[in-house]
């Protein structure tokens, strides 16, 4: 290391070496002054995340809104359609309970309608179109809304279908009670207070529901009758029902007085209460029903309030029966009247007294068989 005179140390490094120290790349190792702090490390870390993160939610948050927003349009559609669709439901409803006016002109119309019962099945209808336009429309929003979030709906439309169907099979019943309950209610076909024919089951309807109707049978017992076995039905409740009474009197009878005497029962009758609210018309006299050879039968018949036709043919009856016994008119039990006999002797019977049956008298003794000869007795032999 040579010194200049009066001039600084100055430090030679020949050129063969620094050549050789940058060829072979190494590098002075670091002092313990510059080791990494692990909590500076951490929070560098945590402050990289964030910036990713910030940097995420800037680059999609405009993707994010538009999903935001599609959903609460869907949201709002679906709630705003439901409410109108339950509201006009409701007041179509409501005119169908009003109370219609007379059928054909006539004041028999306004009677057959019963209001209780219309608003009952006016219920049972509102209930079932409000819980299906629901379960359509809210239904449809969620599908959409699965839409909106990139979710493929086919497989779930396909695995709905087969389950579906699936359903379909194994609740055939099921499906086939519901659907005949919907068609009975909207066809109004019966409902509660009314007597029907089933078929299988008659009684008064104390429930109707979508998938079995209860009957009260006549001595009191339950029926449940399934709404899909009903293959026909008649109902005894609606319009108007028909009393009929026929009375059977001799053929001899005065026919002018049997009609003038039922003529009167039939006035008096309509006159009287309450026989004159449960009559919607005249008690007419057909005439001869038919005409035997020892009876004929005259027939009684009137239009009624629905289910008032057995009270009134039991006070007809009962009326009739009056009027005939202080008329002198003699009511006979059957359609023929079997002619009188003579009574007969008991004694016809009995057989005459047989001469045999004396043993004393000739005719037994000359009956009776000859008795065999009496055998001789033997000679004794006597010693001599």
């Amino acid at each position: 290391m040579p010194r200049a005179a009066g001039g600084p140390l100055r430090l030679e490094v020949p050129a063969v070496f620094l050549t050789a120290l940058l060829a072979s790349g190494s590098t002075p190792s670091p002092s313990p002054s510059a080791t990494t702090d692990p909590t500076t490390a951490t929070l560098q870390d945590a402050q990289q995340s964030a910036t990713n993160a910030a940097s995420w939610v800037e680059q999609n948050w405009s993707t994010w809104l538009a999903i935001g927003l599609r959903v609460l349009l869907i949201l709002v559609i679906a709630g705003v359609l439901r409410v109108v669709v339950r509201r006009a439901i409701t007041k179509l409803i409501d005119r169908m309970t009003r109370t219609v006016q007379a059928v054909d002109g006539t004041a028999l119309g306004g009677l057959l309608v019963n209001v209780e019962r219309r608003r009952q099945r006016s219920q049972a209808i509102g209930s079932v179109l409000r819980s299906v336009a629901s379960f359509l429309i809210m239904g449809t929003a969620a599908l959409m809304i699965l839409g909106t979030f990139q979710i493929n709906l086919a497989p779930l439309l396909a695995s709905a279908g087969v389950a579906g169907v699936a359903i379909g099979f194994g609740a055939r019943n099921l499906v086939t009670d519901f659907l005949s309950g919907v068609f009975m209610i909207l066809e109004d076909q019966y409902g509660v207070g009314d007597t029907i024919d089933a078929g299988v089951a008659s009684g008064e309807v104390i429930e109707v529901g979508l998938r079995v109707t209860k009957l009260r049978g006549d001595n009191g017992e339950i029926w449940y009758v399934r709404n899909g076995e009903v293959k026909r039905i008649g109902n005894l409740s609606q319009g108007w029902a028909t009393a009929g009474v026929d009375v059977t009197v001799r053929s001899n009878e005065d026919l002018d007085k049997v009609k003038r005497t039922l003529d009167e029962v039939a006035e008096a009758m309509t006159k009287e209460e309450p026989w004159n609210e449960r009559l919607w018309g005249p008690i007419e006299v057909l005439g001869l029903d038919s005409v035997l050879l020892d009876s004929m039968v005259v027939r009684l018949s009137a239009k009624t309030m629905p289910g008032k036709s057995l009270s009134v043919e039991r006070e007809l009856r009962w009326r009739v029966k009056r009027a005939f016994d202080a008329a002198d008119i003699r009511i006979v039990g059957g359609p023929t009247v079997p002619p009188e006999e003579e009574p007969v002797d008991p004694s016809a019977a009995v057989a005459a007294p047989s001469v045999l049956g004396n043993p004393a008298s000739p005719q037994s003794e000359a009956t009776a068989p000859i008795p065999a000869p009496a055998s001789a007795p033997a000679p004794s032999s006597s010693p001599k």
